[in-house]
């Protein structure tokens, strides 16, 4: 399969998944076969995520070298990534408005799932306060936060010591080559990894739609479709007047991301498509300072995807059991999601956790998610895809407004894709 390449491999590889998972639909035993594989893949990124953070970010900041223009824009980030994800949460409000996908859905012939983890993750979250959440930005200690994968935690002792880096002078040096060179060679290990991908995706793929089939989509397909229809629509019209704003496109973004995007749609992973993301956009023009800064910490506060789908899930589950929400009653909605889904980025199964640390708290039954968690994967897949289209369209805005987007490098990077296409 060399000739063809890695998005036609990839996306080959999810519809064989399909295929094997919809012959062998309701037999346990083909997912001893597929799970190894795809669970191998995932391993394979998170094994690669934490250094190639680490090693960019370091390098990154030693390059700046000055706290006060890092300051400046770590506040422009926060700034833009709270606007952005307010602005999906009222979108994915105004189209469960518009569709009612909950409306007449009969929940006597759906099938609950067991949401007792979530439940759990829950209780252990809503025990801090939105304060301790940057409380915990600080690590008590790195190594053990790097073992965790903390990346909050990780991304602030790595901006710290690249100052550190900076600061000592010549003294410095050495380091600074040694993480390069760390962030060279795990690029190099990416590339490896990413042969693997097409396998990685159809064990994945392959054990979902053996579990759920593709009847599980029928009775719920509304709420599907209002997702689907969603995402595409701020994807387009949101991110694509963000895009024109500042002077790139959108669809430049897709072409050049094309491969990490059908791998993010797969996996449902935004973590298998951030190493290969950061090379790129730097590729495209996005000083490494800035891609190695903004786009970890979007992974934590500019989940556009997860924030509208966790609007439209919760209109969906109050229409569902009938329940009336007034404009008030939305507003605080969004005001509380607006809190909830940055004060636990980080914990599995977050947007599940989200909605579930939000909707008693505006009067909605929590049991309704129970319906909704069979089909989580299908809807993961398309909100993982707006999370990653949304953060390389954030280090790309980052970089214009800070006036360091290199457009020669931009578009020469954007003619090569095209003649290798």
């Amino acid at each position: 399969m060399k000739k063809f390449g890695l998005a036609f491999q990839i996306l080959f590889g999810l519809l064989l998944g399909i295929i094997v998972g919809a012959i062998f639909y309701g037999n346990p035993t083909i997912e001893s076969y597929l799970k190894p594989a795809g669970d191998i893949f995932i391993r394979l990124i998170k094994m690669i995520v934490v250094p190639i953070v680490v090693s960019s970010l370091i390098v990154g900041v030693a390059g700046v070298g000055d706290i006060k223009k890092l300051g400046r824009l770590g506040g422009k980030t926060l700034l833009y990534f709270e606007i952005v994800t307010t602005i999906a949460i009222i979108f994915g409000l105004v189209i469960a408005n518009v569709f009612h996908p909950g409306a007449g859905v009969d929940m006597a012939g759906l099938a609950k799932s067991d949401i007792t983890k979530y439940v759990e993750a829950t209780k252990t979250v809503t025990s801090h306060s939105f304060a301790d959440t940057f409380v915990n930005i600080v690590p008590n200690n790195i190594f053990q936060s790097l073992a965790a994968g903390d990346m909050l935690a990780i991304i602030f002792f790595s901006v710290l010591f690249g100052l550190g880096v900076a600061a000592i002078g010549d003294k410095g040096k050495p380091v600074l080559s040694f993480f390069q060179g760390v962030a060279e060679s795990m690029f190099w290990v990416t590339n490896q990894i990413m042969k693997f991908a097409p396998i990685g995706v159809f064990g994945l793929i392959g054990v979902t739609v053996s579990k759920f089939g593709v009847g599980s989509l029928l009775p719920l397909g509304k709420l599907v479709i209002a997702v689907y229809v969603g995402m595409f629509l701020f994807v387009v019209i949101v991110l694509g007047l963000i895009a024109k704003l500042c002077g790139t496109s959108l669809w430049a973004i897709i072409r050049i991301l094309k491969d990490e995007l059908i791998l993010a749609y797969s996996t449902a992973s935004s973590e298998t498509a951030l190493p290969k993301m950061m090379e790129k956009m730097e590729k495209f023009g996005v000083p490494k300072a800035i891609t190695s800064f903004v786009v970890p910490i979007g992974y934590s506060f500019n989940l556009d995807g997860s924030t509208l789908y966790q609007a439209i899930a919760a209109l969906f589950i109050a229409q569902m059991y009938g329940i009336h929400m007034s404009i008030s009653s939305q507003i605080m909605l969004m005001l509380v999601l607006m809190l909830t889904s940055k004060g636990i980025a980080g914990v599995p199964g977050a947007s599940f956790v989200v909605l579930l640390a939000t909707l008693g708290s505006v009067g909605i039954p929590l049991e309704g998610l129970a319906f909704i968690a069979g089909i989580d994967r299908i809807l993961d897949m398309a909100r993982t895809v707006v999370n990653v289209i949304g953060n390389s369209m954030a280090a790309v805005v980052m970089a214009k407004w800070e006036g360091q987007y290199d457009k020669s490098k931009g578009k020469q990077y954007l003619e090569s894709v095209k003649k290798a296409a």
